[in-house]
Formats: structure tokens, C-alpha cells, sequence
């Protein structure tokens, strides 16, 4: 991508109505335009990003044997009123009549859409285990929307559904989706708590959160920073300052926190409100059980953006970044510089490296530094006079402070860990 062409463009100041680190980096660096508190346009950039996110999550979600759908946002009363959740959740649906004056609801989760369409599918014994899930937008009137991307009224989840004859089932395939879940964030970067949480009005059985510690979180999580363990404030019974019951050695803390996934044993509470059974291998009917796991990349999103940034701007892991190198060219009244980074972009568009080039005319070399240092790709190659004058490019990580020349065999080698 030329960044000539780029649609988005960086912005010199902070905006003025923005609190959080995570919304001020993203609207700054061009990669979300926000519409109003809660709800934020991806612009190329910050949507390159997303898409890298959902791809690591797609692929441990398909490693479990995950199938991805996708269902409506809109929802009729009508199944909310079955589980009796059409009330419950109003202080924070979105719920209207339409032109017929048939009361509809913007979707806040999926349990009762994904248990009514399985009652469809899931007919014998034979049928199960299942597992299904979808990325797809949420909506939710959150009074609180005010931490950037990280709590939202319009945000993209994956919610993941599994399905099965037995509470023993639920539990092998919950521990499979836990290990799937430590895959995600480890492969994005994460440093992350595996949390102990309430179970709600669901189950008497611990739920659990992910958590990663920041002070841009809401949430607080009671901790051993020996042995991990951990527990949500609300149901914890450790105190702060004691041992560690788990390892006897560690002394529990309290620290604020971002929540970025959980997973959840629903038991059959939404099988039961729908008629979801199916026939075992005498006939009988029984209840299906089932499980619910979710993550939300645009909250992810905003997480890397709070935990790696540094005074200049973002720092993207490799896996989420929107491109993997940043080429600048130094503008110059010699043609041979325009010539070698033209020459050096295709090389890498060539080896399927994903490059960002920085050709704009109009922005001198000060500028087009501060911006890559804004936008955070991995790797920074300048083309410029004196790079030349050594007989390479100068190539720079992003957390380095200092370049190294070198040629573009050398730099390929070193994009393949060589």
C-alpha cells in the first residue's frame, strides 16, 4: 500500500474528548474515525488490524472444531421473552417497533437465537458434541462508553456455542476452549490472568475471565504474581497482602484490570427455555447442554493499543499489525532514491511481505518518522541519500532506538528469522 493513496490520515494533536490512551493513538494514527461515544468507524488501517486479530482467532477456533456461522442482529421479542431476558436486559438492549408495530431488539448476545436454530440440527445423541461460532457486531446501549475501543455500544465479538449430552462433555470441551483461549492472547502478546468469576444466575460453578492488568481496566483482579492465580474481586475471598492459598508462597495482590475473553458453562438453562433435547440411545428425550465463549477483537484492539505504546505512539506485536514494514522514502533531488525504494517495495510486495510505503512528496523526512513511529508497524526501512551513500537501507524495529544499514538480502533473511 502507498501511503500516498492511504484512506485515513494522522493527526498532529490528541483529540480533545478523548480520555483513553487506546482511543487517542487510534483516532491520531488514522485507523478509526469515531462517530460518536461507543461506536467508532475502522478506517484501513485500524480494520487491517482487526482482520489480523480475527484470523488468530479463527484459526484456534477451527483448531477445536469450531464451525463459523453468522446470525441476525435483529432479534423479535417474542425468543427474548422465552428465557425471560427480554426485561432483564432492557436497561441495556436496544429495543424499538418497527413500521408493523412488531417490538424487535438489537442483539446484546446470542444464547437464544443460536439454542431456537439448534433445535433444527441437533436431534440424537449422534448430533453431539457441537460447536459453532460467529464474529459478528453486538449492540448494546452501555452508559459507560467512554474508554475508547474498550467498551462500546456498536463492537464486534466472536461468541463461540458448544453443545452436549452430558455435564462431563461440557467440561472436556470447556478445558479444550480454555487452552484455545491461552493460544489467542499468547500469540497476540498478551500477559494475561486466567481469572476465577461468578457464575451469575447460570450456574453455582467458578466462570472464567481473561484478564490483563492496566490501569485502563474496570474491572479488579485479586492476584498471585508467583503462581497466576486468580480471582474477579466480586467473589473473591483472598486477602491482599496474605499468602497465596494456591502456592503458599506469593503474596496476593489487587490491581485494576481489562477483561478480554471469558468462557461460560450455561448448563440448560437455554435449552430448557427453548425445547433444545435430543434422543439418546434408548429414545428418551434429554436437554441439551451448553457452553458459551467469547472475545471481542475491537476490545483487543484497544488492550494492545494501552499495553504497548510508548510516548511517540503505537507499538504492534507482528501478529495484529496492519503491515509488517514500513518503508520511508527520504525525499531527494536525486532520482536514484525514488528509483531504490520503488525497486525495494516491490521486492518485498514480491516475497508476500506486507509493506506500507511512505512516498508521500509533501511530507518531510521529520514527519514521516513521527508518523511511522505513530502508527507502530514492526519494521521501519528508510531509503534515503545517506543510506544509500552506505550501500544499504537503514532498518530499524520499532522498539530499537537506533537503525542499521544493510542490504535487502540481509533484511529479507531477517524477516524470516534468519
Amino acid at each position: 500500500m502507498r501511503q500516498s493513496e492511504l484512506f485515513g490520515k494522522t493527526l498532529r494533536e490528541d483529540p480533545k474528548d478523548e480520555v483513553a490512551i487506546n482511543a487517542r493513538l487510534l483516532l491520531r494514527g488514522g485507523f478509526v474515525y469515531k462517530t460518536m461515544a461507543g461506536a467508532y468507524d475502522y478506517l484501513p488501517l485500524g480494520l487491517r488490524v482487526l482482520e489480523n486479530i480475527n484470523r488468530v482467532i479463527r484459526e484456534e477456533m477451527n483448531a477445536i472444531g469450531g464451525q463459523e456461522l453468522l446470525l441476525t442482529a435483529i432479534q423479535p421479542k417474542e425468543r427474548w421473552m422465552r428465557s425471560n431476558r427480554w426485561d432483564t436486559l432492557a436497561e441495556i438492549m436496544y429495543q424499538f417497533k418497527d413500521h408493523s408495530g412488531r417490538d424487535v431488539g438489537l442483539a446484546a448476545t446470542h444464547e437464544e437465537a443460536i439454542a431456537e436454530i439448534a433445535t433444527q440440527t441437533i436431534l440424537s445423541y449422534k448430533d453431539l458434541p457441537l460447536a459453532v461460532y460467529q464474529i459478528q457486531a453486538k449492540y448494546r446501549d452501555e452508559p459507560r462508553a467512554k474508554s475508547g475501543l474498550i467498551r462500546g455500544r456498536e463492537f464486534l465479538m466472536k461468541d463461540l456455542y458448544s453443545f452436549h449430552r452430558t455435564e462431563e462433555d461440557l467440561d472436556r470441551f470447556y478445558t479444550q476452549a480454555d487452552q484455545a483461549y491461552r493460544k489467542i492472547f499468547t500469540r497476540l502478546g498478551l500477559e494475561f490472568f486466567v481469572t476465577e468469576a461468578s457464575g451469575g444466575t447460570f450456574t453455582k460453578q467458578f466462570t472464567h475471565e481473561y484478564q490483563v492488568l492496566s490501569e485502563a481496566g474496570e474491572d479488579h483482579t485479586i492476584h498471585c504474581p508467583q503462581c497466576r492465580y486468580a480471582q474477579n474481586q466480586e467473589i473473591t475471598t483472598m486477602r491482599i497482602g496474605t499468602k497465596c492459598p494456591q502456592c503458599g508462597k506469593g503474596t496476593i495482590a489487587a490491581a485494576k484490570s481489562i477483561e478480554i475473553g471469558n468462557i461460560f458453562k450455561l448448563g440448560t438453562k437455554f435449552s430448557q427455555a427453548f425445547g433444545l433435547r435430543y434422543a439418546d440411545e434408548r429414545g428418551e428425550p434429554q436437554f441439551v447442554v451448553m457452553g458459551s465463549y467469547g472475545i471481542g477483537p475491537g476490545r483487543l484492539m484497544g488492550t494492545l493499543v494501552e499495553l504497548s505504546h510508548d510516548e511517540r505512539g503505537i507499538i504492534w506485536p507482528e501478529a495484529a499489525a496492519p503491515f509488517r514494514v514500513h518503508l520511508v522514502e527520504v525525499k531527494s533531488a536525486l532520482p536514484k532514491v525514488r528509483m531504490e525504494a520503488e525497486k525495494l517495495y516491490k521486492t518485498l510486495l514480491a516475497k508476500g511481505v506486507a509493506v506500507l510505503y511512505d512516498d508521500r512528496d509533501e511530507r518531510a523526512a521529520g514527519e514521516k518518522f513521527a508518523d511511522a513511529d505513530l502508527i507502530g508497524i514492526p519494521w521501519r526501512v528508510v531509503v534515503s541519500e545517506r543510506s544509500l551513500a552506505k550501500k544499504g537501507f537503514e532498518v530499524k524495529r520499532r522498539t530499537e532506538a537506533q537503525g542499521t544499514v544493510m542490504g535487502a538480502d540481509r533484511f529479507l533473511k531477517l524477516l524470516k528469522g534468519k
